[in-house]
């Protein structure tokens, strides 16, 4: 039986590491509650621009711009990874390396070199494990993404796009779909596809005329840019999203671990404290006995 002083101490190391994942589980609440609210105030921004794209290219006959070309001669894609910057967040990090690197593999099994932009010191940590080499480290957006953050990003997409050096660009992030639920995934960023709108394609046929001006062509050369560089925010705030609500989830088991670890160390306590009696009993009762 192991001795008691020991028991006690671990218990108390144990309750020590459940105030601390305590505290950060609550922290972690409040974060993904401002993370959500970001979240959720861009979609419904990002999918009227996505159904006013679609009206659009549904009315320019014609209309063929650089970004929705889709024949490329380049040998080179490009993939952003979102991960975290700080771990403690379940299999948060370990399912989006798993994605970034199969889909790195399906890339280069099709011949085609695949330039990195990855974003998170966990991803950076694990890709330079790998010894492989990375085109952008970002390592300046944090927790709450800002679109001055992203811009450049997209802005460097497009314009490598645009020049042929690359022919195609995804994004791997943490796609935020419930509180309950969050799927690791790859979008296709560029090139743009001509996307139809919801109700099109649940079957609903609008009827409505829309009267554009200026033209549809130009609009289009002023929507598709602001399309690339807003789904590309988006993927960064659900990413964010989906982070901060891992790392609640994560944090509360470690707390119920803890709680239940320090339930059965009280327990040995108690057997190791009665086994301790005894034995003082029974050494007293014999040393009665021998004086008798």
């Amino acid at each position: 039986m192991a001795n008691a002083r020991i028991i006690v101490k671990r218990r108390k190391t144990v309750r020590n590491i459940r105030k601390i994942t305590r505290t950060m589980q609550l922290i972690a609440t409040a974060r993904f509650q401002a993370a959500f609210n970001r979240a959720v105030a861009t979609k419904p921004y990002t999918e009227r621009l996505a159904e006013l794209v679609a009206d659009l290219t549904g009315v320019a006959d014609g209309a063929e711009h650089p970004l929705m070309k889709t024949e490329s001669t380049a040998t080179r894609s490009a993939l952003v990874g979102l991960t975290s910057h700080r771990g403690l967040c379940g299999g948060y990090n370990a399912s989006l390396l798993r994605t970034a690197v199969a889909h790195l593999k399906d890339q280069e099994e099709s011949g085609t070199d695949c330039d990195v932009y990855m974003s998170g010191k966990k991803g950076i940590g694990y890709l330079r494990f790998l010894g492989r080499e990375m085109r952008q480290e970002i390592t300046h957006i944090g927790d709450a993404p800002k679109f001055s953050d992203v811009d450049p990003i997209a802005n460097e997409l497009m314009d490598r796009f645009v020049r042929g050096e690359i022919s195609a660009a995804h994004v791997v992030y943490m796609r935020f779909v419930s509180a309950g639920k969050q799927v690791p995934t790859v979008i296709q960023l560029l090139p743009l596809t001509r996307e139809k709108s919801d109700d099109a394609s649940n079957g609903k046929q609008g009827n409505v005329q829309y009267e554009f001006s200026p033209n549809p062509k130009e609009l289009l050369e002023e929507l598709l840019p602001a399309t690339v560089r807003v789904r590309l925010f988006q993927c960064f705030t659900d990413a964010a999203a989906s982070e901060q609500i891992a790392r609640m989830v994560a944090m509360k088991a470690a707390t119920e671990a803890a709680g239940d670890m320090i339930t059965a160390l009280t327990r040995k306590y108690n057997r190791a404290r009665q086994t301790q009696i005894t034995l003082e009993l029974l050494d007293i009762v014999g040393g009665a006995n021998a004086l008798e």
